[in-house]
């Protein structure tokens, strides 16, 4: 009887890991993730990873910032706020005119050329002025 037993012991030691395996492997192959066809899957691909989001400049948000202003009130206001924001933080002053020329092509969508003209102001060396001359 100890014969027999041993041997249907070793039968088992080597049967009884290969029959876990499979059993796993189909286990987990049968659960609706793991299948190509399922729309909740729960593993990631490269195509599906969200991409950190960048954190705007300064000079982009006080931008969108003075353009929302300036559809608000008008643009004298926003560059009267442009200028200040200037004189508070001196790391601005080098997108100074960028930011007044895109007021002035905004100012010409809003009001047009003549109108957006008369809220002229000298800040960052007339730029707003040349924004509404090249939207014209």
């Amino acid at each position: 009887m100890t014969h027999t037993a041993r041997r249907i012991g070793r039968s088992l030691a080597l049967v009884l890991p290969i029959v876990l395996v499979l059993s796993g492997t189909l286990a987990v192959s049968a659960v609706p993730w793991a299948g190509q066809d399922s729309g909740t899957q729960l593993t990631a691909s490269s195509s599906e990873v969200s991409v950190r989001a960048k954190s705007r400049a300064p000079q982009d948000i006080l931008r969108d910032q003075l353009l929302a202003e300036l559809q608000e009130k008008d643009p004298g206001t926003a560059l009267t706020h442009l200028q200040r924001e200037v004189e508070n933080r001196p790391s601005l002053a080098k997108h100074c005119m960028s930011i007044a020329r895109s007021l002035g092509r905004a100012a010409v969508e809003q009001y047009g050329p003549a109108r957006a003209q008369g809220f002229s102001r000298p800040v960052c060396d007339t730029s707003y002025a040349t924004g509404v001359m090249r939207a014209s």
